[in-house]
């Protein structure tokens, strides 16, 4: 186990170079530059282009100089820890995404809990009451959470809360908390606004985990050690969690490599439709204006974080199921 884990973090560094010339290349595909988006933003206005400014900012940013340059300058100060700084919003890349992550995680990690505490015991339960009148109501609202979009759902959540229940859902916080120092009031807002985007979050996350785990849980419980065990007299419940359901949990410990980088990116339009202060609707408005040095490290840090995350997926299924050797 010594060995992968050493092998893998060493194959690492070559992956996480390849990826950071993929992040620079794909932000570098639109025409233009920022400055190209800043000048006709400005042209539609009405101002007036300064020349010298525009000269001043491309040289300050090295825009001007060929793409190599640009990379390895980009690359080399992002391995000082200093992850250059955000054209658009004229601050350093790492000051704008300290604001967003702690609500971020915060958020995803709360989505990440209630999907697998939900999706855990009605996916076991659908399996074993197989053909039961709960097993086709979790599969109905399986079905239903795999089809519905995740806008839609936040859209129809928003106007079912303010029109019921007189709450409003868009951002994180009311009015009254949004610049207001941290208090247990503050807190108790924050979990109050967190509900609405957690169910649409977790609704297709959790649908698509019943259906899984209902899936392998099946595929287990008619196998040869099952019978065996039940036929030694081994209790239905102890026998049915120490053996199928644990060779069942496989799908939910890969799904770490997912969720990490999920973690920090966040959903994204669902984010943009309830108004959310988290890093989604940041990393779009990036891409969209062309700041390389703010999209390009939002994309080397998901990409990075993908990477990570597959290692410790890899490394919790084979401490969770012994038939996987990692030799």
């Amino acid at each position: 186990m010594l060995q992968y884990i050493v092998r893998r973090i060493l194959l690492m560094i070559p992956t996480l170079f390849l990826v950071s010339v993929v992040s620079f290349i794909i932000i570098q595909l639109p025409p233009g530059d920022f400055l190209t988006s800043y000048i006709t933003q400005l042209s539609a206005m009405g101002d007036l282009v300064d020349e010298s400014t525009i000269q001043a900012l491309r040289d300050r940013y090295g825009l001007g100089q060929p793409i190599y340059i640009q990379y390895l300058r980009w690359i080399t100060n992002m391995l000082q820890g200093d992850f250059g700084h955000s054209m658009e919003w004229d601050r350093p890349v790492w000051g704008l995404l300290w604001e967003r992550l702690p609500l971020t995680f915060v958020l995803s990690f709360a989505t990440l809990l209630i999907t697998w505490i939900v999706a855990f015991p009605i996916g076991v339960f659908s399996a074993v009451k197989q053909y039961s009148i709960g097993d086709y109501i979790a599969t109905f609202i399986g079905f239903l959470g795999l089809a519905t979009p995740d806008f839609l759902l936040a859209l129809v959540l928003m106007w079912i809360f303010f029109a019921f229940f007189n709450q409003s859902v868009g951002g994180l916080f009311s009015p009254e908390f949004q610049d207001a120092p941290w208090s247990l009031a503050k807190v108790w807002d924050l979990a109050k606004h967190m509900v609405v985007p957690i169910i649409i979050l977790g609704m297709s996350g959790t649908a698509s985990l019943i259906r899984i785990m209902r899936a392998n849980l099946l595929d287990e419980l008619h196998k040869p050690y099952v019978v065996t065990a039940r036929a030694k007299g081994l209790s239905e419940p102890r026998l049915i969690l120490k053996y199928p359901v644990r060779a069942a949990l496989n799908p939910f410990v890969s799904t770490v490599g997912w969720y990490l980088p999920a973690l920090v990116s966040g959903s994204t339009i669902v984010a943009v439709v309830l108004n959310l202060p988290i890093t989604g609707p940041l990393l779009l408005r990036s891409l969209m204006s062309q700041d390389m040095y703010l999209a390009g490290s939002f994309i080397f840090m998901l990409s990075t974080l993908t990477i990570i995350g597959t290692l410790l997926s890899d490394i919790l299924l084979a401490w969770l199921d012994p038939r996987i050797r990692l030799g």
